[in-house]
């Protein structure tokens, strides 16, 4: 896997997929500007970057707005030149029927998941398409195809994303760009901890290898996607679900 020398920018890394995300990519020799709207989150995931031999640098913005992301794009130029490689996770989780919906609850949402795909993408991709080379990996989910009850915001971001990732992949493929999304089951991170007992059981009930996901699981496909032999691959959803469909 041909990786040394790139940088990556990866959001929400202060926990979970994320962290295992830039890790995973600290591994392979990856510099990673490591998002989070907890700056001591995601400094603490930089120093664990960092331990591993590349440079890191932890960058607060809340995806959502255009300008703290433009902020922190421009940080992490500065400090780690060009972003090769931009890792779309930050996200949030709610629970909540249809009827009792807010729209500031619908829109929060859709700001963090798609508003923010768009303002970090929009933020890095014209330097790829200049470097002829550029990995975009969005997070999407299995809710995206699903449409769990209880989660009509979230499984429409999530499905948003899907039509972002296939339309920006045809769009960029000529310049060596790459655009595709990763829709995880459930993974064992903070936010699946704040789940009910009782949905955690009823998803390892219909996951057929009988445990859920670890972060690292969604970290080696990320990890796949981004590498030079991957350089065919645009355009595709791929679910690391356990066999979870529904």
């Amino acid at each position: 896997m041909s990786l040394q020398g790139k940088t990556a920018l990866v959001t929400g890394a202060g926990s979970g997929i994320g962290r295992a995300t830039a890790l995973a990519l600290a591994g392979q020799g990856v510099a990673v500007a490591v998002n989070d709207v907890d700056l001591e989150r995601a400094q603490v995931t930089a120093k664990e970057v960092s331990s591993r031999g590349v440079r890191a640098v932890a960058a607060r913005a809340d995806v959502s707005s255009p300008d703290e992301v433009t902020a922190m794009i421009d940080e992490a130029r500065k400090e780690l030149n060009q972003i090769d490689i931009l890792v779309n996770n930050a996200g949030i989780e709610h629970v909540v029927p249809f009827a009792q919906m807010a729209y500031e609850d619908w829109r929060r949402m859709l700001g963090i998941h798609v508003d923010g795909a768009f303002n970090c993408a929009r933020g890095v991709v014209e330097g790829m398409v200049a470097a002829r080379w550029g990995r975009i990996v969005n997070m999407a989910s299995v809710a995206a195809f699903m449409g769990p009850d209880l989660q009509v915001h979230y499984a429409t971001a999530k499905a948003a994303l899907v039509g972002f990732t296939k339309s920006l992949a045809r769009e960029v493929a000529p310049f060596g760009v790459t655009v595709n999304a990763i829709a995880p089951g459930l993974i064992d991170t903070p936010m699946a901890r704040s789940f009910s007992p009782r949905f955690v059981d009823k998803m390892l009930e219909l996951t057929p290898v009988g445990r859920l996901g670890q972060p690292e699981d969604i970290a080696y496909t990320a990890l796949f996607l981004v590498a030079e032999e991957a350089s065919f691959i645009t355009g595709q959803v791929i679910s690391p679900n356990g066999g979870h469909w529904v």
